[in-house]
């Protein structure tokens, strides 16, 4: 998350910022947290902001500086809230909690940093460790922030007081020893998804065809000796026979034995989400999920009315995708294993989770199509891109624009690959170690088109959290936790063919006509647009578990029912009883807030056609590329200057002029694309929940 345990599909551990740690291992963005929220200052306060501003003092307060390490906490001191609360002491309290935060973020990210490239008990402990005393600290400071609830402060002022009871996603209760039993939980959880491995048959041919490293003539070809020790495999392996195989029968079992790591998990979740939303009703609100809602500058509800306005906009779109390829898939597997009126079996669409169906492309490319496609796998290959190389170029892109290169600790301190001697957390995240120039990324990178543009997505969380910098520790964090995403993604939204011939990566000849433009939309729209209802259903779920509409012995059943409902997907068999489905993927025992991905998913196109349109591009939005615009870059590095300083619609004005999310954009991208669909799918019965006969 970004700031509080800043990660940013970037995972810089603990940190601070508007939005919370996640613990340790929030992947998921860089400003991956909430972030602001609109606080009753605005009109209410502003009233009073002149006068209350002349009663506060510019002094800093003077305290001792404490070890990093320890939780001892000069705002402890502050505490004085309450009747007698005054402005100074409010803007004391916050000078003073700026410094324990500031304290503390560079321990607990390096402590996040070792543990995720290290997985070991012992640097497991080290993370316990610092989270432990990280959830103290914040739940101690959200706790003094609560007594100066009555008082009337400056709008600033009180968006930092907002900040800090929301300090984390999941707050640990002031009762003893509950800050450490939530590490604890959380550190397990973490732990038990990055060495998560499950036994396959080493036998069976089609699983040896896949996975089987060595060259004709090895001593080992044709067999899974190191690939797959004491018999089993680990996600990556598993996420690899999912891409590339066709057998349904084969796929069912990767997919169910992916998730025999998950049921250990279900009784710690349970504890830990008691947990948190004790937590988090002393600080004031209903539940976890509550809180976490409460940072998009809106009341809590409003916010989910707002995702559910932005999810009916572009639903229509995602019912004609899901329609044909179900039909394609139908051609390939036949009606019994595909029907035409039920939901798509989970395992077919390519993917672990179901939630990008770029892999299985092939099976439903259009047909008729004389256009030439663009395979960016064979071209980075073609062109002998390594790992580095892949990155360097992303920086390149940053720089056509007129932002800063990377600092040389960049280079050296960034994991860009696997280790092969030992278990590290693969998911590609972005780090901001110490608020300045320590960024980095970690990733385990392999040379696919996916990877490229993931890449540039990543880098875009470092030159988020670059541009912040020189905000208060408040403020480091995306506007709303989505645009810290929709940033990266923007960018990789430029990785049209023109661009790849500008950086030299295919010929100008070879660029697709507009004839092309179907094959190469149907192919990001199988990730983009099929990936929108899953990105809904990780927060709805957890919502729903939060408030104690899905309990625990429900928690797999609402898992299933949610999927079925949003993405018209369904288990290729029923579940164990003891099955915790959820916690297969990442995001759940990982505790990151998953609501930023379908944010982001919006907010993206929005950006690139506000980009787009300042850049005087007039054709297709679909192909336009902002590469070497640096007039755009210094507008897009003005907005993200801004951090969380500001509600986020003032830095949505900034870069694009409108004040509210929109999903017209994205809609304009695809429009080529539905305009095919429907044409396509003409005469078919679309959906999911139609009557038996």
């Amino acid at each position: 998350m970004t700031r509080p345990l800043r990660s940013a599909l970037t995972r810089s551990t603990l940190k601070w910022t508007a939005m919370g740690v996640s613990a340790f291992a929030l992947l998921a963005v860089a400003g991956c947290e909430q972030t602001t929220r609109q606080t009753e200052a605005g009109s209410s306060y502003e009233d009073q902001a002149s006068q209350t501003e002349a009663t506060v003092k510019a002094e800093p307060v003077e305290t001792a500086e404490p070890p990093a390490s320890t939780t001892q906490s000069r705002a402890a001191e502050m505490l004085r809230g309450g009747d007698d609360a005054t402005p100074q002491q409010a803007k004391e309290f916050l000078e003073a909690a700026a410094k324990d935060i500031e304290a503390m973020n560079e321990y607990a990210s390096r402590a996040a940093w070792v543990n995720a490239n290290f997985i070991t008990e012992d640097t497991a402990w080290l993370l316990t460790k610092a989270s432990t005393e990280y959830a103290e600290m914040q739940t101690r400071l959200a706790n003094g922030a609560k007594k100066f609830n009555d008082i009337k402060l400056p709008a600033d002022m009180e968006r930092k007081m907002g900040t800090l009871k929301r300090g984390s996603n999941f707050p640990a209760p002031e009762t003893e020893g509950s800050a450490a039993r939530l590490a604890s939980i959380m550190t397990k959880l973490d732990g038990l998804y990055g060495k998560g491995r499950f036994a396959v048959d080493v036998e069976d041919k089609r699983i040896i065809e896949i996975l089987d490293t060595n060259e004709e003539g090895d001593d080992d070809f044709g067999k899974l000796g190191e690939e797959a020790p004491k018999g089993t495999i680990h996600l990556g392996q598993a996420t690899k026979i999912m891409a590339e195989s066709r057998d349904p029968e084969l796929l069912q079992t990767i997919w169910e034995g992916w998730r025999t790591i998950s049921p250990p998990m279900a009784k710690d979740y349970d504890t830990m989400v008691g947990i948190v939303n004790e937590g988090s009703e002393e600080l004031g609100f209903k539940d976890t999920g509550a809180l976490w809602r409460s940072g998009y500058d809106m009341p809590a509800d409003d916010f989910t009315k707002e995702a559910d306005r932005l999810w009916g906009q572009v639903k229509p779109l995602y019912n004609q995708l899901h329609c044909y390829v179900r039909f394609e898939l139908n051609s390939e597997y036949g009606d019994e294993v595909v029907p035409l009126d039920k939901p798509i079996r989970a395992d077919l669409l390519g993917n672990m989770w179901a939630q990008q169906w770029g892999n299985v492309y092939p099976m439903v490319e259009p047909k008729g199509f004389n256009a030439k496609s663009v395979d960016i796998t064979a071209l980075l290959i073609e062109n002998e891109y390594d790992q580095e190389k892949m990155v360097r170029t992303g920086e390149e892109f940053f720089t056509s624009m007129g932002f800063e290169e990377l600092p040389d600790t960049f280079w050296k301190r960034s994991l860009i690959t696997k280790p092969a001697d030992r278990d590290v957390q693969c998911h590609a995240s972005a780090w901001d170690i110490d608020d300045k120039e320590d960024i980095r990324i970690k990733m385990c990178t392999t040379i696919t088109g996916e990877d490229f543009q993931t890449v540039h997505h990543e880098l875009g969380h470092n030159i988020y959290q670059r541009a912040y910098q020189d905000q208060p520790v408040f403020y480091k964090t995306g506007a709303n936790d989505g645009f810290h995403e929709a940033i990266g993604d923007m960018i990789a939204l430029s990785i049209t063919p023109e661009y790849l011939v500008k950086i030299g990566l295919m010929d100008e000849e070879d660029i697709p006509s507009a004839e092309g433009d179907i094959p190469i939309l149907l192919r990001q729209g199988m990730d983009k647009v099929a990936f929108l209802p899953f990105s809904l259903v990780v927060d709805q779920w957890r919502w729903q578990v939060f408030s104690g509409e899905i309990s625990p012995e429900q928690y797999n059943e609402g898992w299933w029912e949610l999927r079925t409902k949003y993405q018209g997907i369904e288990a290729p068999a029923d579940r164990p009883a003891d099955a915790f489905d959820p916690g297969a993927k990442y995001h759940i025992p990982g505790n990151t807030p998953y609501m930023r991905y379908f944010l982001a998913h919006i907010l993206q196109f929005q950006f690139h056609k506000a980009a787009c349109d300042m850049s005087g591009f007039e054709g297709p939005l679909h192909r336009c590329s902002v590469y070497g615009n640096k007039d755009v870059g210094e507008r897009f590095d003005a907005m993200m200057k801004m951090g969380a300083s500001k509600p986020w619609p003032d830095a949505l004005e900034a870069f694009t002029g409108q004040r509210t999310m929109d999903g017209t954009a994205l809609l304009e991208y695809f429009a080529p694309l539905q305009v095919w669909l429907e044409e396509q799918n003409e005469g078919r019965e679309c959906g999911w929940d139609m009557p038996e006969e």
